[in-house]
C-alpha cells in the first residue's frame, strides 16, 4: 500500500453470506479499502466507534429495515456515508432514502461491481477534498484566532476579545474604529475567520488607495464598453464577497456622492453594475472600519447620517498602543521573538534601559510602528541583549524614515544602507559586515542614491 494514501474504511451490512462475500471481494481489490462485513444492523451499530467512512446497507435487514438503520448511521455521525444495496426499486423509496442521507441506492445484482466501485471512489474522492478542507479551514481559524492576531493582556484587549466573539455568533454590521496601525483589519479577519461563513470569501476594500474615479466600478462592477477601457464585464466586491464578508477599510473617505449608492446596494441587498439596469442581488456580511470619528464627519457634511446610522452595527473601538498598559512590552517580545526565530538568530531579550525606553513612548504609529522599532532593534544588537541604544523611536533619523508604508523594496534597501552610513561614520566596510552585504554592494547602492 501507497504510505501517502490513507486507508478508507468500508461496513459492509448484508444478511445474504453469498452476496455478503461478493460484496467484500470486490472491495477488498482495492489495497487501500480496509472491508469489515456484518450480516446484522445491531452488529454494525455497536461498531460505528470504529469509524467508518462508508456503509453499505441491505434494505431488507432481519433485525432493522435500511431506513432505520441509515437514520441511526447519520445520528451517530453525520459524516458516515451510507449506500443502499437492494433488490428494491420502487422510485417513492429511493427518494425517501436519498432525502434522509444516503449518498446513493444500488440495485442489487450479479454485475454491479463496476457500478458499486465507481460509486466508492467518488464518496472516497469527495471525502478527502472535505478532510483537505476541513483542515485547510482548522488552520485558518487557528491563524486568526483572537490570541494570536491581537496579542496582548490588558483589560481593553480582553474586552476587545469579547466583542469580537458577540459579532461572530449573528452577522450583524459591524462598525471598527481606532488609530492607524492598531489593527483593525486584523480584527475583521478575527470576526471573520471565526464565525459560520469561515470558508467563503473575505474582500478587503481600502477606499482611500483606490482612485476616486474608479471607486464605483471597483465596489460595483461594470459591463463591457460602460465607459472608455471598459473592454469586458468586470464584477465587483459586493459580488466577489458573496456569501462571505466585505470589509470596507477608511470608509470615510468615500466621496458623498457614492455614499448614497452605498447606503441604497446595503438596504436592498443588491447593487447595480456601471452600464446596466439590471439589478443583481448578494448576501454578503458587511464590515466597515475608519480611524476618524464617522459622528464628527457626519456633523460636518462629509458623511452621510443615514449611512453612518445604517452601519454602526456593532461597534468595536480598538484603543491605541499608549493605553494598554503593559502590552507594548509583551508585544515588543513577541515581535523580536518572532524576527529571531524567521531569521534564525539567537533570541535576543530586553534590557531595563530599553523597556523604559518603550515604555517613556507613545508610539503614534501603533503597533504597525512597534513592530517596526522591535525588528530594528534585533538588526542593531551584535550581542544577545537590547539596549535602549537599539530602540529607535520618535525623531530618530532610522525610524523615521523607514516608517513609510510608500516606499518600495529598492528604496527601503537605499535607506537602510544611507542611515548605516550615518550611523558608522561613512565606514563602508563595517557597514558591509554590520549589513552582511559586500562592499561592491555598499557603493552600488550609494551610487543609485546619488541618481
Amino acid at each position: 500500500m501507497d504510505n501517502n494514501v490513507s486507508v478508507f474504511k468500508i461496513f459492509v451490512v448484508e444478511d445474504d453470506d453469498w452476496y455478503n462475500r461478493l460484496l467484500v471481494h470486490h472491495l477488498t481489490l482495492n489495497p487501500d479499502y480496509e472491508v469489515t462485513s456484518f450480516t446484522s444492523a445491531t452488529d454494525c451499530l455497536k461498531s460505528l466507534h470504529q469509524s467508518p467512512d462508508l456503509v453499505t446497507v441491505d434494505y431488507r435487514l432481519p433485525d432493522m429495515k435500511g431506513l432505520e438503520l441509515l437514520k441511526k448511521i447519520k445520528e451517530h455521525n453525520n459524516e458516515i456515508q451510507v449506500v443502499l444495496i437492494s433488490e428494491q426499486d420502487d422510485i417513492e423509496v429511493v427518494v425517501d432514502l436519498l432525502k434522509h442521507g444516503a449518498y446513493d441506492y444500488i440495485v442489487k445484482s450479479r454485475d454491479i461491481r463496476e457500478r458499486l466501485l465507481n460509486t466508492v471512489q467518488n464518496i472516497r474522492n469527495r471525502s478527502g477534498m472535505q478532510r483537505e478542507i476541513a483542515t485547510l479551514r482548522k488552520e485558518v481559524t487557528k491563524k486568526y484566532e483572537y490570541k494570536n492576531i491581537i496579542y496582548g493582556n490588558s483589560p481593553a484587549i480582553h474586552r476587545i476579545y469579547d466583542l469580537i466573539n458577540r459579532a461572530t455568533q449573528t452577522n450583524i454590521t459591524v462598525m471598527i474604529t481606532g488609530e492607524t496601525g492598531t489593527g483593525k483589519e486584523l480584527v475583521a479577519k478575527a470576526i471573520h475567520y471565526n464565525s459560520d461563513i469561515a470558508p467563503r470569501p473575505f474582500v478587503a476594500v481600502n477606499m482611500a488607495a483606490i482612485p476616486k474615479d474608479l471607486v464605483e466600478s471597483e465596489l460595483f462592477g461594470h459591463e463591457k464598453g460602460a465607459f472608455t477601457g471598459a473592454n469586458f464585464r468586470r464584477i465587483g466586491k459586493f459580488e466577489e464577497a458573496n456569501g462571505g464578508t466585505l470589509f470596507l477599510d477608511e470608509l470615510a473617505e468615500m466621496e458623498i456622492s457614492l455614499q448614497a449608492k452605498l447606503l441604497r446596494a446595503i438596504q436592498e441587498r443588491e447593487i447595480v453594475r456601471i452600464g446596466s439596469n439590471k439589478p443583481v442581488s448578494f448576501d454578503c456580511r458587511i464590515i466597515v472600519a475608519t480611524n476618524k470619528n464617522l459622528m464628527e464627519s457626519v456633523k460636518d457634511g462629509t458623511f452621510r447620517q443615514d449611512l453612518y446610522y445604517r452601519l454602526y452595527g456593532l461597534p468595536i473601538e480598538i484603543p491605541p498602543l499608549r493605553e494598554r498598559d503593559n502590552d507594548i512590552i509583551l508585544l515588543a517580545k513577541k515581535f523580536i521573538s518572532d524576527f529571531c526565530a524567521e531569521n534564525k538568530l539567537a533570541v535576543k531579550t530586553l534590557t531595563q534601559s530599553a523597556v523604559n525606553k518603550l515604555k517613556a513612548y507613545s508610539f503614534p504609529g501603533n503597533v504597525r510602528e512597534l513592530k517596526s522599532v522591535s525588528e530594528l532593534a534585533v538588526v542593531l544588537t551584535d550581542g544577545e541583549e537590547i539596549t535602549a541604544d537599539q530602540i529607535m523611536t520618535g525623531g530618530n533619523d532610522i525610524i523615521g524614515e523607514l516608517h513609510d508604508d510608500n516606499l518600495t523594496l529598492r528604496e527601503y534597501n537605499l535607506r537602510i544602507v544611507r542611515n548605516y552610513m550615518k550611523m558608522y561614520d561613512n565606514n563602508t566596510k563595517t557597514v558591509a559586515e554590520k549589513l552582511d552585504i559586500g562592499i561592491a554592494t555598499v557603493y552600488r547602492m550609494l551610487k543609485e542614491d546619488k541618481e
